[in-house]
């Protein structure tokens, strides 16, 4: 697995040939090689490109989602952190690393595209549906009215959900090719003037005893998502962020 970070770090490298050998490597531990146990070692540091990220890295990192992992992630807002939907011991590891004991826990899923809705939410209005296709992918939570399912999932007893579809293609990807949403919530920053951790590298050496993947998809935002919360017929931001809901309205 350290051969694997090394790999990860190097490929950005100048020196072709050898990139091209230890690909070689990857492609055969993508493919053949056994994962290590989830949790009891340092976290991969991932380098993906939003304008292109590769598919079988991709596909090594929702194996490890897959298995339990929790992972680090750019978004088209602020870095998250999260895991699959289904997986009750990883939920409970980002319940712990963000420090949140009890179980009204502020977090969404982030969904490939809309497609997800129904499952997770109770009915939507023609009006609300229209409004989030013109605004998907974007830097905007819509917080619905969440369906029977989601309870169950998160162990919690909140009654909304938030739903995101980041302008992002990286965590889009893993979604599809996990083939079901991921728990999302928002990476923040110890510093009393910086909000959110904007630099991979330095979140990687914050959070890598306690995550599994950290994706270095450049640097972040420090501006978190719009959250518009769309449980009665009324519409109301509960928090101004990157997008402009009003534009669209």
């Amino acid at each position: 697995m350290k051969t694997i970070t090394r790999f990860f770090r190097f490929i950005g490298g100048k020196n072709k040939e050898r990139a091209r050998n230890e690909g070689r490597f990857l492609e055969w531990v993508l493919n053949y090689a056994v994962i290590e146990p989830i949790g009891n070692m340092e976290a991969e540091l991932i380098r993906l490109y939003p304008e292109n990220p590769e598919q079988k890295k991709i596909e090594y990192i929702v194996e490890i989602v897959r298995r339990g992992g929790v992972i680090i992630y750019p978004t088209d807002t602020v870095y998250g952190l999260g895991c699959d939907i289904f997986n009750g011991k990883a939920v409970e590891r980002v319940r712990q690393i963000k420090g949140e004991k009890g179980k009204n826990l502020n977090m969404s899923f982030i969904c490939y595209d809309l497609s997800h809705l129904s499952e997770y939410t109770r009915s939507v209005s023609t009006p609300l549906f229209k409004l989030m296709k013109k605004t998907l992918p974007g830097p905007f939570t819509f917080l619905l009215t969440a369906s029977s399912k989601v309870p169950k999932i998160l162990n919690t007893s909140k009654k909304t959900v938030g739903i995101r579809v980041p302008d992002n293609t990286i965590p889009r990807e893993i979604v599809k090719t996990l083939g079901n949403p991921i728990l999302t919530t928002s990476i923040v920053d110890d510093d009393e003037v910086i909000e959110y951790s904007t630099d991979p590298e330095l979140i990687y050496e914050k959070y890598r005893k306690v995550v599994d993947v950290v994706i270095d998809g450049g640097y972040g935002g420090n501006v978190a998502s719009t959250v518009i919360d769309c449980t009665t017929d009324e519409f109301e931001v509960i928090r101004e962020g990157k997008g402009d809901i009003f534009q669209y309205l």
